[in-house]
């Protein structure tokens, strides 16, 4: 049987994933809005699995 929140939990690893490459890139790059981003998609990321886990 298919999970039926499969796709909510492939876009939430996906923001994690986007996260850490947008973090890492600001870091190697010194850019400060790189890592801004990361961290907004970041907190959406949580929010996501805060909103949509049991």
């Amino acid at each position: 049987m298919k999970d039926p929140d499969g796709g909510m939990r492939r876009i939430e690893y996906e923001l994690f994933l986007a996260a850490a490459v947008l973090v890492t890139a600001g870091a190697l790059s010194d850019s400060l809005w790189l890592p801004g981003i990361g961290a907004w998609v970041l907190i959406a990321a949580g929010l996501i699995e805060m909103i949509y886990r049991p």
